[in-house]
C-alpha cells in the first residue's frame, strides 16, 4: 500500500507569525491552512574536497570587496569558484573581469583582452574568441591530380583545327591522322646532334637512331651514333629499329670506358643490336598461329665513333657513312658498301653503279638484322683522316636525294662541325623538298671530337 509522505509543518505562521506546535494543521490564532506550505529543504551545501581557506560554511567564498560609498559591490559570479568537468578533469581558473577582484589567495589582475567572462551578464564562453582569418589545410596532391586529370581538354586535329582526336590518333571531323612522338626527333649529346622525321609518303617512322658521348679510360672524349632502318615487308619495323639503336649505344657507352678498341666496340655493339631484334621474334606459338606468313622482325643499322684522332664505321645493310671535309676543295668519300642488289651487280662488274640504283631491284638488301636474317655479317672499318671534316651517319631516306659523295657534300651545310644540329635539319629538309618518298634520319658528328664544352647551334 502506497502512502503519501509527509509534510512538516512551519515553526510560525506564515500568515500571523504565531507559534505553531509540532503536527498542528491550522494556526490555531487565524486559522491559516499550514498544509498548503511545505517545510523548507535541509541546506546541504557542496564541499570542496582539500580546499584551503574554507569557511565555516564549507564554501570558500571569495572575499567580500572593501566598503566603498562609489564603487558598487561586484556581483559573485558561478567562474569564481573551482570545478571539474564531465570527465572529471579540474577546469581552468577563469582570469577575473575589469574591475572585480581577484580569487582570494592570489594577486588581482586586469581581465585580459578577449576575457571568456562578460563583466556585464557574468556568463562565461568556454571557447576561445574566433579569429579573423582561419588558416586553410593544404589541398591533398591525389585529389589535385584526379582533378586535373578530370579536366584535361580533349586534342584538336592539327589539320582542321575543329576535330576532336580519338584514342587512335585520327581527327574525328576530317579524319586527318595527327603526328606522333616518332614522326619527328631531334637529339643532341655532346658535339652529336641527329634528326629523324616520318617524310611526306609513309604512315609512320620506322627509322631510329641513338647518340652518345663518354671518355676514354686516358682522359680523351669519344663520340657516337646509331642509325637504324626498319625494314618495312617485316613484322614491327619501327620496333626493331628501336630495339637495335637503343642495344648498340648502350653497348658502346659501357665497352668504350673500359679501354675495348673502338672498332672492337662498334662490331660487338652491332652483335648486340642483332641480338635484341631477334628477341622480339619470340613470340607465343599461339601469336604465329594467326600470322604465319609474317617476316620476323627486322632493320638495317650504321654506326660511327669518332675517338682519339680515329674514325670507325660499322654497318649490315643500305645505310650509309659519309666523310665530308670543312676544306670543301678536298675531296669527300662514302666510307661504307652497300649489302644491296645493286652493290652486288657492281662488286660482279654485271652493271655500272649508275645502271644497278637506277633498277628497280637497287634497294633489296642482302644483309640485316633480324631472326630470319642469313648469318650476321658486321662490317667495320676504320679511318685515320689528316684534316678536319664532318661524319655523316643516314639512312638512305637522305641518300637517294645525294647518292655520290660529291652530292653529298654539296648539300651539308659550310658550318656543320660547328653547328650539327642545324646542319642536320637542313639536310632532313633537303630530303622533304625532294619528295620525302621515304623515312629520313641523319646522325652528325664533327671531326675530330671538339674540345669538351662546345656545343650545337
Amino acid at each position: 500500500m502506497s502512502q503519501m509522505p509527509q509534510q512538516a509543518a512551519p515553526a510560525k505562521c506564515p500568515s500571523c507569525a504565531e507559534p505553531l506546535e509540532s503536527g498542528d494543521l491550522f494556526c490555531g490564532a487565524c486559522g491559516y491552512d499550514l498544509s498548503a506550505v511545505p517545510a523548507a529543504p535541509p541546506d546541504h551545501p557542496t564541499l570542496t574536497m582539500g580546499a584551503a581557506d574554507v569557511g565555516s560554511s564549507g564554501v570558500d567564498w571569495p572575499p567580500p570587496e572593501p566598503e566603498s560609498s562609489h564603487t558598487p559591490a561586484a556581483p559573485h559570479l558561478p567562474t569564481d569558484l573551482p570545478g571539474t568537468d564531465s570527465g572529471g578533469t579540474s577546469l581552468p581558473a577563469a582570469p577575473p573581469a575589469h574591475g572585480s577582484p581577484a580569487p582570494h589567495g592570489s594577486p588581482a589582475s586586469p581581465a585580459p583582452h578577449g576575457s571568456p567572462v562578460s563583466p556585464a551578464s557574468g556568463v562565461r564562453f568556454d571557447r576561445p574568441p574566433e579569429p579573423d582569418e582561419y588558416p586553410l589545410q593544404a589541398p591533398d596532391p591525389r585529389v589535385a591530380a584526379s582533378a586535373a586529370e578530370t579536366t584535361e581538354l580533349p586534342k584538336v586535329c592539327v589539320a582542321c583545327r575543329a576535330g576532336r582526336v580519338d584514342d587512335d590518333g585520327y581527327c574525328e571531323n576530317c579524319g586527318h591522322a595527327q603526328p606522333r612522338e616518332r614522326d619527328h626527333m631531334e637529339q643532341e649529346s655532346g658535339p652529336v646532334a641527329a634528326v629523324s622525321d616520318r617524310g611526306l609518303r609513309h604512315h609512320r617512322n620506322e627509322d631510329s637512331f641513338a647518340v652518345g658521348h663518354t671518355t676514354l679510360p686516358d682522359g680523351t672524349a669519344a663520340s657516337m651514333a646509331v642509325v637504324c632502318d626498319g625494314v618495312s615487308s617485316a613484322t614491327r619495323p619501327d620496333e626493331a629499329s628501336m630495339a637495335a639503336s637503343r642495344a648498340a649505344i648502350e653497348a658502346l657507352l659501357a665497352a668504350l670506358p673500359q679501354g675495348t678498341h673502338p672498332q672492337q666496340a662498334l662490331h660487338d655493339a652491332i652483335v648486340a643490336a642483332s641480338q635484341a631484334v631477334n628477341a622480339l621474334a619470340e613470340e607465343p606459338p599461339s601469336a604465329r598461329e594467326h600470322t604465319p606468313h609474317q617476316n620476323a622482325p627486322a632493320c638495317t643499322i650504321v654506326g660511327s665513333i669518332v675517338a682519339s684522332g680515329l674514325l670507325v664505321v660499322g654497318w649490315v645493310g643500305d645505310s650509309r657513312v659519309y666523310w665530308v671535309p670543312v676544306d670543301r676543295g678536298a675531296p669527300a668519300a662514302r666510307l661504307t658498301e652497300d649489302d644491296s642488289w645493286a652493290a652486288q651487280m657492281v662488286a660482279a662488274g654485271l652493271m655500272s653503279e649508275a645502271e644497278a640504283y637506277a633498277d628497280e631491284r637497287a634497294h633489296a638488301i642482302t644483309g640485316w638484322l633480324g631472326a630470319d636474317a642469313y648469318e650476321l655479317e658486321a662490317h667495320t672499318a676504320s679511318f685515320k683522316p689528316d684534316r678536319s671534316g664532318v661524319v655523316v651517319v643516314c639512312t638512305d631516306g637522305l641518300w637517294n636525294y645525294a647518292e655520290t659523295a660529291e652530292e653529298m657534300s654539296e648539300i651539308v651545310p659550310a658550318d656543320a662541325d660547328r653547328r650539327p644540329l642545324h646542319a642536320a635539319r637542313v639536310l632532313v629538309g633537303h630530303a622533304l623538298d625532294g619528295g620525302g618518298h621515304d623515312n629520313v634520319t641523319v646522325a652528325l658528328l664533327p671531326f675530330p671530337e671538339p674540345p669538351q664544352g662546345a656545343g650545337s647551334a
